[in-house]
């Protein structure tokens, strides 16, 4: 697996990996990661990724750590 990029935004650490003929773009926040996986066959080049890190596709990312984050403390509650 390599590392073709590493980014901090907005309190999310983005990583690029290029492994087995996918790219993988894993963001963390607190103890949260989401994983996407997208065929090389996909991407014109490497730099099309960084395109993904902007605009909808992120807020849609942020979003969902949120989501994430209100059912972790609502599960947390039942202990």
């Amino acid at each position: 697996m390599r590392v073709v990029n590493e980014v901090k935004k907005e309190e999310v650490k983005i990583t690029l990996f290029d492994w087995n003929n996918k790219y993988l773009i894993k963001f963390e926040t607190g103890g949260m990661e989401q994983t996407f996986k997208i065929s090389a066959l996909d991407v014109p080049e490497e730099k099309s990724l960084e395109l993904m890190l902007e605009g909808e596709f992120f807020e849609d990312v942020k979003e969902r750590f949120n989501e994430m984050h209100q059912s972790l403390q609502k599960a947390m509650k039942n202990f």
